[in-house]
């Protein structure tokens, strides 16, 4: 990663804490946001908006050993800190270049600890630093305490345990509805008072567990952390659970920086979708050449349940299958293809199944210039682990999705860090399924291409949940966490009332153009199409959208929003730009403000949702016109529709 000048400002430009009786302020550069710190009896804070409180009286505590670090603080010294920076990514999500500007107070205390808060435009984040004597230290418990300015609603991710894959539906309920058994996973988008959003996140996890929400019973959430495991359980080949945990949450070094807990701060909800701030917090990348990184599309094989027709062999998990699947990606400049479960002996990932010809296989990917992603169960693959890296780096496997870990304790998090970091010796990128917090982790390895952790397209297989209304809400919440791989490109698209989960041959809910904004609206440099090629091939109007359709981007521009209701998108890839629109089951009108093209003419080619949407699903209307920046189009979206577009330069 690159990145451009560090501005370093004269002490006496430095914004200096104001101190009375242990207190301090922080402000944002543009002064709007307020951090108020009180450093007397404990650190407690509140975060202000333009003088209005969002956060108020909130506390944080660390328990290492036998020590409580946040309670008697004594400040030995309080640091301010500016930081102007362009980052460049290598992997570009939201924008080629992103801005990191913010204001810092650290303040160092006796006893080896230190709070560090920063301010930016977009939110505010804190952490824990530690320097003590001990070279091991055990953590039992960290307070995260997060108190709101009345019975605020929240778009809550309730899930059932700390054993998940954290594909949660994101419920809108009121704080003091939430009981204090209640957990869920992040974030949590918290409705303020003025339409104002506030999403609850971290970064940089490392040698830590991730962080869950729970209720207070009032008008507040907390932390809470799944503690060591001290004993598991394996059921099947790939439920390994927890039967036993410490009474300690962490076993770390002694002198370290712990993660971000992060408050992300949005006016308007379209905000949400441009905040980078868990980009920024997290560890720059660990990965000195990421030349090799090469993003794009994947045909999967799975979720079409390889429903391959029209040839002369028998379709499944065989070496001419996948062929097929090469081919096609070959036809349409499609990156990779997966070889999702089935390809080896489920419990031993050394046993390729007789069906397959991996020797073969990799060698026709090659010759088509598609590389191969190798889907995996992650205990039966930790459990030969480097024998099974040797084994793909000598095949040129160009990719790993490592799925149902479930799990964010502390060594599964090492896990992800451990994966990441081989596979980018060995020039491959890492998809992590069956688990959220790997999407926080993209800056540190670029190589881990995307994620999941989200209920995607895979639940119209045996449920009625992945509804429309679902599909606007999570670019607002899951999508702040980072890339989502929620798997699109539904071509059997079906209406409310129209739709039954079919497993062996899926169907979406919602419209095909609501299928197609998906690939301009939710961001994976790593994206799926999920439905057969062969429904594809019958497609080619379509696939004029999906082949083209880039996976990464240089700019973002929300045209408008809504959380749960509709979201539209701008993004620009070198000189195109593609707008994606999507609606809930409320059918409506929206206007696309073209104002963001620069000057000159560009010609337009969109798909509509057709007339008859509302009744077959898969009914679209594309159309080709000249626009420029001063256009305005009018857009219908039937009920669960959609719009996209692609906009090309005349010259």
């Amino acid at each position: 990663m690159r990145q451009a000048l560090l501005v370093l400002l004269p002490l006496t430009l430095l914004p200096r804490p104001v101190q009375a009786a242990s207190s301090y302020s922080l402000r944002s550069p543009n002064q709007r946001i307020e951090v108020l710190i009180d450093a007397r009896d404990r650190i407690r804070y509140g975060i202000q908006l333009d003088g209005k409180p969002l956060l108020e009286n909130s506390t944080l505590s660390m328990r290492i050993d036998q020590a409580t670090l946040g309670e008697k603080p004594r400040v030995k010294a309080s640091r301010p800190r500016r930081v102007d920076q362009t980052l460049e990514p290598p992997v570009r999500q939201k924008a080629a270049a992103l801005r990191e500007r913010f204001h810092e107070l650290r303040l160092d205390m006796q006893g080896g600890w230190a709070v560090v808060f920063r301010a930016y435009d977009e939110g505010v984040a804190y952490r824990i630093e530690t320097s003590l004597p001990a070279p091991e230290v055990k953590v039992y418990a960290e307070e995260v305490s997060l108190n709101f300015p009345g019975d605020l609603g929240v778009f809550f991710p309730k899930e059932e345990g700390f054993f998940s894959h954290n594909e949660r539906s994101y419920d809108y309920v009121h704080l003091k509805d939430i009981p204090a058994t209640a957990i869920a996973t992040m974030p949590a988008v918290v409705d303020a008072p003025g339409g104002v959003k506030i999403a609850i996140a971290e970064s940089d996890v490392e040698e830590y567990p991730g962080l869950w929400l729970k209720g207070t019973g009032g008008n507040g959430l907390a932390g809470t952390f799944p503690a060591y495991p001290l004993k598991e359980t394996l059921e099947h080949d790939r439920d390994l659970k927890v039967t036993e945990r410490a009474d300690y949450i962490a076993v770390t070094r002694g002198t370290r920086t712990y993660p971000w807990r992060i408050v992300g701060i949005a006016e308007k909800d379209g905000d949400l979708i441009t905040n980078a701030m868990v980009y920024l917090l997290a560890k720059p990348s660990q990965v000195a050449d990421t030349a090799w990184i090469k993003p794009g599309k994947v045909a999967w094989d799975w979720w079409n349940a390889n429903n391959i027709h029209g040839v002369g062999f028998k379709s499944g998990v065989n070496t001419q299958t996948y062929k097929y699947y090469i081919d096609f990606a070959s036809r349409y400049g499609i990156e990779y293809i997966v070889l999702d479960e089935g390809w080896y002996v489920l419990g031993d990932v050394m046993k390729v199944v007789p069906e397959i010809d991996m020797e073969e296989l990799t060698a026709y990917a090659r010759q088509k210039n598609v590389g191969i992603i190798l889907w995996l169960v992650w205990k039966t693959f930790d459990d030969k682990f480097d024998q099974a890296m040797d084994r793909f780096e000598k095949w040129g496997i160009k990719g790993l999705k490592v799925d149902f870990m479930q799990r964010d304790d502390q060594p599964l998090i090492n896990f992800y860090h451990k994966v990441s970091r081989e596979a980018a010796k060995r020039h491959m990128l890492v998809d992590f399924h069956g688990a959220q917090k790997p999407a926080t982790m993209t800056r540190t390895w670029p190589n881990l291409i995307s994620t999941e952790g989200v209920r995607g397209l895979e639940w119209d297989k045996w449920s009625d949940s992945t509804s429309p209304e679902h599909d606007v809400t999570i670019p607002f919440t899951r999508m702040f966490l980072g890339p989502m791989d929620f798997t699109p490109g539904a071509t059997r698209n079906a209406s409310k009332k129209s739709f039954a989960p079919v497993f062996e041959q899926p169907m979406s809910l919602g419209t095909r153009c609501h299928q197609l904004a998906m690939y301009v609206v939710y961001e994976s440099p790593l994206q799926m199409l999920a439905d057969s090629p062969s429904n594809y091939l019958r497609e080619p109007e379509t696939m004029e959208f999906l082949g083209p359709v880039p996976t990464t981007w240089d700019e973002t521009r929300v045209l408008d929003g809504k959380i749960g209701d509709y979201v539209a998108v701008a993004r620009r890839h070198g000189r195109d730009w593609y707008v994606g629109a999507m609606t809930d089951w409320t059918p409506r009108d929206l206007e696309i403000d073209l104002s963001f093209l620069p000057e000159g003419g560009f010609e337009l080619d969109a798909y509509a949702d057709g007339v008859n949407a509302d009744r077959w699903a898969s009914d679209y209307a594309r159309a080709k016109s000249d626009v420029d920046r001063t256009r305005r189009l009018k857009v219908h979206l039937a009920e669960g529709g959609g719009w996209a577009a692609r906009l090309r330069p005349r010259n």
